[in-house]
């Protein structure tokens, strides 16, 4: 229990990025109980992982939001003051206009509640084939302001990705807060009521399960055809995929791991369940995660770990440069045994 004890020791300073790096670091890892993913990445052949090329870039627009979820990687909520200006976005729609880029995905906090959201999605959404908005479906009835986002995202064809911890007011108010569990299917009659989610319309809407505890998710496929019967049968919702995403062991769902004393349980699970066919596919391979300040990070985890791009990578949006961005390692450490573990996890749900 050696890390769980300091882990515990420590807990007041994991919301400081480098503490929980060294603590990641500790324990199992450090005595050689466990392999680093370093180690374990060296034992398939592969001693870094590489870029394939920039499809995506996911973009940190602030960590307001209106609610404030006990697994969320971010600590985003109502208190938080972090906001990327408009100046920050003019850099990346540069950008854009520069490279081609496939995907904007546009994530938060609350992605809706960053003052110049709305003028981005206009300017960037001639720059590329698809933008995704990462909602989660409260803020849509949070304020008359907002009642009319569903509009917005269906005039801009916006893909919307929102997040449902289960199809059930148990399950979804324990993780989100009480009340959420309604209000997110308010949230999902307003936009199937657009035509998001209904076939034909190619209005795109996606929901995210995460585990609500220290354990990995179901296989997508069943769990998705779940989802679909219960919320059609019990609330007539329709949406178009599920994507199921491990909980990665940072900020605040670290924290949980710590108070629950489910720390190095996790990170056995993490590590025994690791699948080589879901390193090819793992979403910092073609993706680069940008915060609300313009800073560039392998993956949106990274980020708030506070680990940038490595070596001669440019470090912000305003020093953008493609060939540098693909002439890089991608910077790695345990947490990353979350997105190889099972079928695999990325923001777009499973691997393999």
């Amino acid at each position: 229990m050696q890390a769980t004890k300091s882990l515990k020791a420590r807990k007041n300073n994991l919301s400081d990025p480098k503490e929980q790096i060294k603590l990641l670091s500790d324990g199992p890892f450090a005595d050689g109980e466990l392999p680093t993913f370093s180690q374990k990445l060296s034992e398939i052949g592969q001693s870094v992982l590489r870029p394939t090329g920039l499809d995506i870039l996911q973009i940190n627009v602030g960590y307001i939001c209106n609610q404030t979820c006990k697994h969320c990687h971010v600590d985003a909520g109502p208190d938080r003051k972090e906001i990327m200006t408009r100046d920050t976005m003019g850099h990346i729609i540069k950008v854009l206009e520069s490279n081609k880029i496939k995907t904007l995905d546009l994530t938060g906090g609350a992605p809706e509640m960053n003052p110049d959201f709305r003028w981005f999605v206009e300017q960037a959404s001639p720059l590329v084939d698809e933008i995704i908005v990462r909602s989660n479906l409260t803020i849509i009835t949070a304020n008359k302001k907002y009642f009319d986002l569903p509009e917005f995202f269906a005039q801009n064809k916006v893909r919307v990705v929102s997040s449902l911890p289960f199809y059930n007011a148990d399950k979804t108010d324990r993780q989100r807060g009480e009340g959420v569990f309604q209000k997110s299917i308010d949230g999902l009659h307003m936009l199937n009521k657009v035509g998001y989610g209904v076939p034909g319309t190619g209005l795109f809407l996606d929901l995210v399960y995460n585990p609500t505890g220290a354990f990995l998710p179901a296989a997508q496929e069943s769990l998705q055809a779940e989802f679909k019967k219960a919320l059609k049968e019990e609330f007539d919702i329709d949406f178009n995929h599920l994507f199921c995403i491990t909980n990665l062991p940072i900020s605040r769902f670290l924290e949980y791991l710590v108070a629950s004393e489910n720390y190095e349980e996790y990170m056995d699970k993490l590590v025994e369940a690791f699948n080589p066919a879901a390193v090819d596919g793992v979403m910092c391979k073609n993706t680069v995660s940008v915060s609300w300040t313009g800073d560039l990070f392998d993956c949106d985890f990274n980020q708030m770990l506070a680990l940038p791009l490595a070596g001669k990578a440019p470090k912000n949006i305003k020093d953008f440069d493609l060939n540098k961005v693909n002439d890089r390692n991608i910077v790695i450490n345990q947490h990353c045994y979350g997105c190889t573990a099972g079928a695999g996890s990325s923001c777009q749900g499973s691997l393999v």
